[in-house]
């Protein structure tokens, strides 16, 4: 009977948007919220590192964090979330979503507050094991993401599916706002309890030694949301379509379901037999069937996730002209250390508020209306435009009068790299594949985003220096200069507009229909891009 489908799954598809939907974005959404905080907080606290571990007495500038360190610092949790992202992708295909979920919330759990806690006080010591602890923070905010994504797909309805993953992934941008908004409580607590003078009036005494805790107290308040849904999540039943397709227990899936749903579902242990030896599902990953039926799909996947991050992880190129453009951050030198990072707390805030969380959830809004492809097409699109509106005129924009423009162009191309492939990107691929290959395949996607993200973040750091050496920033070399930079991202967007024609649409179909899983569909799961449905 190839072609049925399984009670337990149509009640999952057809089932009005009720409570335990709300309940299941929650459970995962508070994942993505405690990761977004985790991996953007510490952009926050650098400065401040700098300051208090690499004060060079006499100098006419606050101490920062040398070109290594600054790139360990900031870089090391990317490279553990890549490690994550494909091992926990990979254990939730073999142990069930559900189990590994809890393995990667207690990792983030501990070492955010490990990370807080960092030993001694020299700043090889310190600097050595926040990088230690960031990187297994990274390898738990890595599990999240293949996970999170596979289990919202997985209970959801057809109709709103792109909706509910899309809301889980929304809740990055609150993650960051709430990192913000955190930093700057704490920073004008610790302001008002020990004041200081600015670093021009007195520079050692600009960085009270209360400081030290400023950092530590941020990174450590990541563990706390992540915590609050330990429980809620080792209650979360495994999604049916991993118990019935994968772990081929149509009974455990039907009685789940029929709690979860609060209706009769039959057990269908049968059909359940009869789809696991059908001929859609005898290949194994990275079979030459796989490859037939769903190497397109994945190489579309990978390819716009590992584009879409180089650019968006490399806006950090331009924050800072835009950050003292638009008066958010004066020169460091006329502030003291805690005023620094409310400052910088201040400045993130404002652009989360801005254009961040109204990005993401303008996809909530319209992703199941309009659909993946085209959201995904038409950000990339207009990211390349505006990129390289900046870049092509970028002379143009250094002058005073004009900074206004920059900041408005700058805003449009991270409004639509949230309203586009940033949260499409992560949807898809939880949608696209075999539910036994699901987790493995959305994890090596996300992981090949990551590795775009250390190339946008880190690369383009050192290629957007100044080609003259006199005018580099302290410690790196010259480069092609932030024009050229951006000239350069703006060919990275335009390579985004080619990809999506690789992955199929998914609007409105069930996940075994786009899969072909149950049989279904067979000649147009086999490598050839189905047509969109716009």
């Amino acid at each position: 009977m190839p072609g049925d489908q399984l009670q337990v799954l149509n009640a999952l598809d057809v089932a009005k948007t009720q409570w335990y939907h709300f309940t299941a974005i929650v459970i995962a959404g508070m994942g993505f919220f405690t990761d977004a905080y985790d991996l953007f907080c510490i952009s926050l606290v650098t400065k401040l590192l700098g300051r208090i571990y690499y004060h060079v007495p006499g100098s006419k500038e606050p101490g920062t964090l040398p070109p290594n360190v600054a790139a360990a610092v900031n870089g090391v949790a990317f490279c553990g979330t890549l490690t994550g992202q494909l091992f926990f992708g990979w254990l939730g295909d073999k142990l069930g979503r559900k189990k590994v979920y809890g393995m990667t919330l207690m990792v983030m759990v501990l070492c955010s507050v490990a990370s807080g806690i960092s030993f001694g006080d020299k700043p090889k010591s310190v600097l050595a094991t926040l990088c230690f602890f960031r990187f297994w923070l990274g390898v738990g905010i890595g599990g999240d993401y293949p996970l999170s994504a596979t289990i919202m797909s997985e209970y959801a309805n057809k109709k709103t599916r792109g909706a509910f993953i899309a809301a889980v992934f929304g809740m990055q941008g609150f993650g960051i706002m709430a990192g913000g908004i955190f930093a700057i409580i704490i920073s004008a607590v610790f302001e008002a309890k020990f004041p200081a003078p600015t670093y021009a009036e007195d520079a050692l005494r600009s960085t009270v030694p209360q400081a030290d805790f400023v950092w530590r107290i941020i990174l450590m308040f990541g563990a706390l949301p992540a915590a609050m849904t330990y429980y809620s999540r080792s209650k979360m039943p495994e999604t049916a379509r991993y118990t019935a397709l994968v772990a081929k227990d149509a009974k455990q899936a039907a009685s789940d379901m029929a709690r979860v749903l609060q209706v009769e579902i039959e057990s269908e242990q049968q059909i359940v037999e009869e789809i696991s030896n059908g001929k859609s599902n005898e290949f194994s990953l990275f079979s030459k069937e796989f490859m037939k039926r769903h190497g397109l799909h994945l190489l579309g996947t990978t390819s716009t996730w590992f584009l879409l991050d180089i650019a968006f992880y490399s806006q950090n190129l331009f924050q800072k002209d835009i950050f003292s453009a638009i008066g958010w951050i004066p020169p460091a030198p006329t502030m003291n250390a805690i005023q620094e990072v409310f400052k910088i707390a201040r400045a993130q805030t404002l652009i989360a508020l801005c254009s961040t969380v109204p990005g993401y959830w303008f996809t909530v809004a319209f992703i199941d209306v309009i659909g993946r492809f085209t959201i995904q097409l038409m950000g990339f699109s207009f990211m390349t435009v505006f990129m390289f509106a900046l870049a092509i005129p970028y002379n143009h924009w250094t002058h005073k009068e004009n900074r206004i423009g920059f900041v408005v162009m700058y805003s449009l191309t991270f409004f639509f790299a949230n309203f586009g492939p940033n949260v499409t990107t992560f949807v898809v691929p939880a949608e696209i594949f075999p539910a036994r290959f699901r987790s493995t395949c959305h994890g090596i996607s996300a992981a090949s985003g990551k590795l775009g993200a250390i190339v946008g973040a880190f690369g383009f750091l050192y290629l957007a220096q100044s080609p003259d050496k006199n005018k580099t920033s302290a410690g790196y070399p010259p480069g092609i200069g932030v024009r050229n930079s951006l000239i350069m991202l703006g060919v990275v967007n335009f390579l985004g507009i080619l990809f999506p024609f690789l992955v199929p649409e998914a609007k409105g179909k069930s996940l075994e229909e786009i899969s072909g899983e149950n049989g279904e569909n067979e000649n147009t799961n086999n490598g050839n891009r189905t047509v969109p449905i716009v």
